[in-house]
């Protein structure tokens, strides 16, 4: 009886010693609700659209040459219209190539401020379960890899709360964030 109780108490130290602490975080849901993120997105998005106006800009003038030279072109020779062809040829090229370099640089841009802000979160997660003593804190996404969790393992709205509470825009003398 005594080296049943034992072996008993023995099992019970060894499973309490295994049981991991574990929870999860709504990935999808940190992002689409951060305060940082949001300010980010519309940073971005007015960066965006303010190019979209410069380029458009650009191409309304560009086709106003276009339209120019057509109504021209019957006094022209061949000579002057292969050449203002050619020349328009090309404008329309550094045109292109510019909303290219413009669009990748911003996209660029976009996505290494992105990178920046989700390595902060993972740090923060990462903090913040070692302070409160888990094993693991799985991601969760739209995807979803955690089919099921018991109720309370849940931290995204914590980790979320927490977040936003200390995230602290920086704003210069027009009220706009530092990196504008």
């Amino acid at each position: 009886m005594k080296k049943l109780f034992l072996i008993a108490a023995f099992a019970g130290v060894l499973i309490s010693c295994n049981q991991e602490k574990t929870a999860y975080v709504d990935t999808t849901k940190i992002v689409q609700e951060y305060k940082e993120m949001k300010d980010v997105e519309e940073k971005f998005s007015a960066r965006s659209e303010k190019i979209r106006g410069e380029l458009d800009a650009e191409a309304r003038t560009f086709q106003q040459e276009v339209q120019e030279y057509q109504e021209k072109m019957q006094s022209m020779s061949q000579k002057q219209r292969q050449e203002r062809e050619q020349e328009l040829m090309q404008k329309q090229q550094q045109l292109q190539q510019q909303q290219q370099v413009k669009g990748e640089a911003l996209r660029n841009e976009s996505d290494a401020v992105v990178d920046s802000i989700i390595d902060k979160v993972k740090a923060y997660v990462e903090e913040y379960g070692q302070k409160n003593g888990y094993t693991y804190i799985f991601g969760s996404t739209e995807n979803s890899s955690i089919m099921y969790a018991k109720d309370g393992l849940d931290l995204t709205d914590e980790i979320l709360k927490k977040l936003n509470t200390e995230y602290k825009p920086e704003a210069n003398s027009e009220g706009e964030t530092e990196e504008e």
